[in-house]
Formats: C-alpha cells, sequence, structure tokens
C-alpha cells in the first residue's frame, strides 16, 4: 500500500465493498442471519433500503492508519441486520442501530471537482 495516492481508497477497503456489493446482489449478505429471507425483491421496489443498508456498511467499516479494514464482518452484519429488520418487523436488531450507523450523510456533488 506504501504507493497508494492519499486521495484513494484503500485496496482492503475496496475489496471490502466489492466483496459486499457481490454478497448483496447474489443474496448471501449476512448468512446466516439473511438465509430464509428473499430482501432481493425489496431492493427494486424500495431502492432506499439498499441505500441505507450500503450507508450502514460505510458507517460501520472501520480501517487502521494503513488502510486494512479492521471489521468488514461486523459491518456486513450490521448492514445485514437493517435488512432484516426491514423485511420482518418482528426482528430486533441487537444492539439496536445507533444513530451514526444509519446516517445518510450528503451526497457528491453533481460536477466533479477535478
Amino acid at each position: 500500500m506504501d504507493n497508494l495516492p492519499s486521495n484513494r481508497l484503500s485496496p482492503s477497503f475496496s475489496g471490502a465493498l466489492r466483496t459486499f456489493a457481490f454478497w448483496i446482489a447474489n443474496g448471501t449478505v449476512g448468512h446466516p442471519l439473511l438465509e430464509d429471507v428473499d430482501y432481493r425483491s425489496l431492493l427494486g421496489e424500495e431502492p432506499s433500503a439498499l441505500e441505507q443498508t450500503f450507508a450502514i456498511f460505510a458507517n460501520v467499516i472501520e480501517m487502521d492508519s494503513e488502510g486494512r479494514v479492521l471489521n468488514a464482518k461486523y459491518a456486513e452484519r450490521r448492514a445485514a441486520q437493517y435488512l432484516r429488520s426491514y423485511c420482518d418487523p418482528k426482528y430486533e436488531v441487537e444492539p439496536p442501530f445507533e444513530g451514526w450507523e444509519v446516517e445518510l450523510h450528503e451526497p457528491p456533488p453533481r460536477l466533479d471537482l477535478i
């Protein structure tokens, strides 16, 4: 990672995000938490559910000073807990989400800055 420009995501984070997106798309995110939950049909009907799921993953994930991801499975689990609670109102998220976990941050500018 020594040659990584300081304004780029680390390969570790990029890999964690790519893997998370793959698991979302193929229906295996948070296994076994969502094993019997068909959330994929929901994602096409309720894009805000997908938006919130990715926001939770991004808010919860942690990296060390060199950009190595420290808790990808925990971030995945928290995101999966959200999907489970969205699909199953009887499911209780433990521990309950904190505000910073579910916060939706500002989108990027409509035009690139560079």
